[in-house]
């Protein structure tokens, strides 16, 4: 009788601590959760494409919107790389050229910034696969990974070819790659298409914004992005 006493006090006692533990817990996270409600998110909308002002573009601002649209807590950013100098070669630690121009540290500021919950990268579809200004912004993305930057963060892959089944799905998943070995959240266009991303034509007959089967694509994908970047921020 005595040793079964002092078997249920144990338990008793175990059980306390351990309710005692998970109301803790439950605390701390409704705590945290509270903190950061309210707080903006920005998602930034990374444009691959050389040529500025184009398809791309276009299709990451009707993405973007989308994804402002989820939340008044949502901020967006498009981030046009055209234009710019970005030596991927530069990843590997080979020292710059004698007056070389690299455009990329200028853009570490606003890719490091806690603020960000989301990022979305755009291109155009180049021979089955991402632009050389799209890979190489991405290999110099490698100071992020090391830092676990974007650790967590939702990210979402935004694809133009130039016909309507000209590489998209492959172009995504070639970024998706590259996105996975950062521990993003990946995601795709989400319901009601539900694949990998958006994809979109850029030769639909009188101008990409009549491509309506890839304009609900960037936006499902927009309002997938923002859904996920709210979840992971409580």
């Amino acid at each position: 009788m005595s040793s079964e006493l002092t078997r249920r006090n144990f338990l008793g006692t175990a059980g306390t601590v351990a309710a005692a533990g998970a109301a803790a817990s439950a605390a701390v996270a409704a705590g945290a959760a509270e903190q950061s409600k309210g707080k903006k998110i920005r998602i930034l909308g990374i444009c691959g494409s050389p040529r500025k002002g184009k398809t791309t573009a276009t299709s990451l601002e009707v993405c973007l919107k989308a994804a402002q649209e989820v939340s008044d807590r949502i901020e967006v950013e498009l981030v046009e790389l055209a234009g710019m100098k970005i030596n991927g070669s530069l990843a590997a630690g080979i020292e710059p050229e004698p007056g070389e121009v690299d455009d990329f540290p200028g853009l570490l500021p606003k890719l490091s910034d806690p603020q960000v919950g989301g990022i979305i990268i755009g291109t155009p579809v180049y021979f089955g696969d991402m632009t050389s200004l799209c890979k190489a912004f991405l290999e110099r993305c490698i100071v992020l990974r090391k830092a676990d930057t974007w650790t967590n963060k939702a990210a979402g892959v935004l694809a133009v070819g130039g016909a309507r089944n000209g590489g998209q799905e492959l172009t995504i998943q070639s970024v998706q790659a590259v996105l996975f070995c950062h521990q993003m959240l990946l995601v795709g266009d989400g319901k009601p298409s539900g694949h990998r991303g958006a994809t979109l034509w850029s030769g639909c007959p009188g101008g990409i914004e009549n491509d309506e089967f890839g304009m609900s694509t960037a936006q499902n994908l927009g309002r997938r992005v923002a859904e996920v970047a709210l979840l992971a921020a409580g």
